[in-house]
Order: C-alpha cells, then sequence, then structure tokens
C-alpha cells in the first residue's frame, strides 16, 4: 500500500492555525466605531427618535379629514309606531341603519400648524440628543482606550525592570562569591526581585481589568483575546494649544451639541406657548354626513277603513330612497372652561422661561468647562515634559549606582532606593503621558474635532 506524506498536510493545518489564533487588534477608530454601531443606550435614543417621526405623523394627521362608518341593527318589540302609516301597533319590527361622516377642521387657532412646527423640532431636539449620547459614548471609550495603552506600557517598565533586577541578583552572587559584597545584600536583591514578581502580577491584573471594561462598553461578548493597537504617540496634531480659550469658546458655541439641545428645547417650549394660546381662539369645524335605513316589517295602509299589508319594498330600493345627507359647519367659541386655557398658557410661559435658563446655564457651564479643559491640557503638558526631565536624571542616577554597587561602593539598601525612585519617575512618565494625550483630546472635542474622522 503506498504511503501518504502528511508532513505537508500537518504544516498547512498549523499555519493555519496560527493565523487564526492571531488576536486582532483594535484602533481607537475601529473601538470608536463599533461602540456607536452597538452601543445600547444609543439604539435607546435611536428608538427617541423614531418616536418623535411617529409625532410628526400625528400632527400631519390633523389636517388630514376624518372619515367614520357606522351600522345598527335593531329589534323593537312592542307598541311601536308604524314608520308608514304612524299609528301605534303591538309589533316586532327590525332596523338596519347605516352612515358615514366626514369631519375637517376649518379654523383651530393656528394649534395644528404649531403642533407641526414643534414636531419638526421635536425630530431635531431628537437628533441632537443621539449626537450627544454619541460623543459621549466616544469620549468613554477613548479615555478606556488610553487607560489599556498605559496598562500595557506600565506592564512593560515592571517586567523590564524585574530582568535588570534579575541580572543584578545574579551578578551579585558573584560578587558575594568573591566577598566583594556582603551575603546581606544578596538578600536584598532576592527581596527585591520577589517585590519586582508582585509588581508584574499587579501590572499583568490591571491590563487585564481596563481590557474587560473597554470591551464592555464596545458590548462585545467574546472579549477573552480582546487587545487594541500599540499607538503610543504624544502630539498635538491640531495644534490646539495655540488657540485662545476665548477663540475654542466661540467655537464650541457653534458646536457643541449640548448647547444646540437647550436651543431646541427653547423654540419647543415657545411653540407649546403658541399652542396653548389657541385655546383662546374660537375654532371652526366643516362635517359632511350621509345615511340610510332598511326596515324588514310589511307596510300598512288603509283600505275601506281596514288596514292592510303591503310587502316591504327590496332592500335595495329602500337603501336608495331612505338615504338622507347632512352638511354644515359648527362654530365653538370658549367662553369660560374653569380657568383650564388660561392655566395652560400660564403653565407654558413657566415652561418657557424654565429653558431660556437653561440655556443660560448651559452656555455658563460650557464656558467654564471650555476654560477649565484648557487649563487642564496646559497643565498636563507640562506635568509631562516635567516628568521626562525627573525621568532622565533619575536614569542617570541609576546608571551611576548601578556602577558604583557593581565595585562594591554602595550598599544594596541606597542602590534599591535608587533603582525604586527610577521606577517611579518611568511610571509618573506614563502617567502624565495618558493623561495629556486625554485632555488634549477634551480640548479639541469642546473646538468641534471629532474623536475619530467620519
Amino acid at each position: 500500500m503506498k504511503k501518504i506524506n502528511c508532513i505537508p498536510l500537518v504544516i498547512i493545518l498549523l499555519f493555519g492555525f496560527s493565523i487564526q489564533a492571531q488576536t486582532k487588534q483594535w484602533s481607537l477608530e475601529e473601538c470608536v466605531k463599533y461602540a456607536i454601531d452597538n452601543n445600547i443606550s444609543i439604539k435607546n435614543i435611536e428608538l427617541d427618535t423614531k418616536t418623535a417621526d411617529i409625532g410628526k405623523k400625528d400632527a400631519i394627521g390633523n389636517f388630514i379629514p376624518s372619515l367614520n362608518s357606522n351600522a345598527n341593527h335593531s329589534w323593537n318589540i312592542g307598541l311601536n309606531q308604524d314608520p308608514t302609516t304612524g299609528l301605534l301597533r303591538n309589533q316586532t319590527t327590525q332596523f338596519s341603519t347605516m352612515g358615514a361622516g366626514v369631519g375637517f377642521d376649518i379654523y383651530k387657532g393656528m394649534q395644528n400648524q404649531n403642533t407641526l412646527r414643534r414636531a419638526n423640532l421635536s425630530i431635531i431636539a431628537a437628533k441632537y440628543q443621539l449626537t450627544k449620547m454619541q460623543e459621549d459614548v466616544a469620549l468613554n471609550v477613548a479615555n478606556a482606550f488610553l487607560q489599556v495603552l498605559f496598562n500595557k506600557e506600565n506592564l512593560k517598565v515592571q517586567k523590564e525592570q524585574k530582568t535588570n533586577n534579575e541580572k543584578q541578583l545574579a551578578r551579585s552572587e558573584e560578587l558575594v562569591k568573591a566577598g566583594s559584597v556582603p551575603r546581606g545584600d544578596l538578600l536584598d536583591i532576592k527581596a527585591t526581585v520577589a517585590s519586582d514578581n508582585q509588581r508584574v502580577i499587579n501590572a499583568e491584573n490591571d491590563l487585564l481589568i481596563s481590557k474587560l471594561s473597554l470591551a464592555q462598553l464596545l458590548q462585545l461578548k467574546e472579549f477573552y483575546d480582546f487587545d487594541v493597537t500599540d499607538d503610543t504617540s504624544v502630539k498635538d496634531e491640531n495644534n490646539i494649544l495655540a488657540q485662545t480659550p476665548i477663540a475654542i469658546y466661540d467655537k464650541a458655541k457653534e458646536q457643541r451639541t449640548e448647547l444646540k439641545i437647550a436651543k431646541t428645547n427653547l423654540e419647543i417650549a415657545q411653540k407649546n406657548v403658541a399652542i396653548a394660546k389657541g385655546g383662546f381662539q374660537p375654532t371652526l369645524q366643516g362635517f359632511y354626513n350621509i345615511n340610510t335605513r332598511i326596515s324588514y316589517a310589511d307596510r300598512f295602509t288603509v283600505v275601506n277603513g281596514a288596514a292592510v299589508a303591503v310587502p316591504a319594498p327590496p332592500f335595495s330600493e329602500q337603501f336608495i330612497d331612505n338615504k338622507g345627507q347632512a352638511f354644515g359647519a359648527q362654530l365653538s367659541i370658549p367662553i369660560f372652561n374653569g380657568w383650564s386655557v388660561k392655566n395652560n398658557v400660564e403653565r407654558s410661559k413657566v415652561n418657557l422661561e424654565k429653558s431660556k435658563i437653561a440655556v443660560e446655564q448651559e452656555e455658563l457651564t460650557l464656558q467654564r468647562n471650555v476654560y477649565t479643559a484648557f487649563t487642564d491640557a496646559k497643565g498636563g503638558l507640562n506635568a509631562y515634559e516635567s516628568a521626562i526631565t525627573a525621568a532622565e536624571a533619575r536614569e542617570e542616577a541609576y546608571k551611576y549606582a548601578k556602577e558604583r554597587y557593581s565595585v562594591g561602593m554602595m550598599n544594596s539598601f541606597d542602590f534599591n532606593q535608587s533603582q525604586t525612585l527610577f521606577t517611579v519617575a518611568q511610571s509618573e512618565v506614563l502617567r502624565t503621558k495618558y493623561d495629556y494625550i486625554f485632555k488634549i483630546k477634551i480640548l479639541e472635542f469642546y473646538f468641534g474635532i471629532p474623536i475619530i474622522k467620519n
């Protein structure tokens, strides 16, 4: 039997498995777009926009005449008036009546027109709310994304520090054997390596938790192998810090969604006042009705002083002969309705004043946030630059201490102190770096620059 060479097949299978096992790394743009498409809060706001669209359909329906039909069948048993002779007779009769009516508003105090305008404004407000929710989600995702990057770099720092200390431990063992350093220093280095192991474990846990938090923001069901790209560059691409706070605030007043929402709500409140005032005006409605009836009883006529039964005409003839029409207009003039209209107007005016205050408050809040964001970004840059300078100095001090320790001119305690200060300085560089990046994102956000480019 001919043997089959399985080696190429095994290589192909292993190669395919390795490709599938590679973890997809998400960029910030991919994370934000995915969150906007799948976030539950955003989906809920999208339903509100659909509700606003339905409200507009209701407002349009106020301009369309109403059409209704009716039908009725009755049995009259006992002493009834004969519909033909007008005489009272003890009998059972059946009647079927059918009709249809059309009603339409001719004038209603401009309430229908203002209701439609309010519905259009409600759609705009709902869209602004959707945009605001998308912006909030984008900011939260950006913050969580930067937290993952910080934890990834912090883990690298801790692992590198552990590696250096392990090398120093091996070097110390040689120095102890040579009698250059006391054995107590070796024990200190071993304790330092053990502490490094704990710091690495803590850094790994922090990274895992930050990835989990970001995956939950994205509504990812499978997040065990979730990872992000290592984009750690620090740069102010849009040179936003060259702008003045006043210029950023003026731009923010044109761009910020929360201010647009407040102004749209103010317009809605103005329409509500107009609708309420329309209740003081007369309303004029037109109508048109058509109806007919069918009798199932025989008719009676008087012949030579005696009542003679006459068979009822066919239903088709009765349907035509008995039809009737009515049309006209109805004028309603409000005089007194328990102050209900007046109270509605006053209530609407109160809400209007609240909306005006809300716009003023939103402008003040926006101004405070812009100036705070600008100050924070400036401070974040200064802190980052200072942290870099401090870390460079600590690195030189650590190198000098390492040289002195290797020749026995420094004890292990002082050497560990120098090493700890250098590690702290490195961590401070990472912290201030990502703090500065996020604060720049916030400042750009107020200036109208989105988190990601569409």
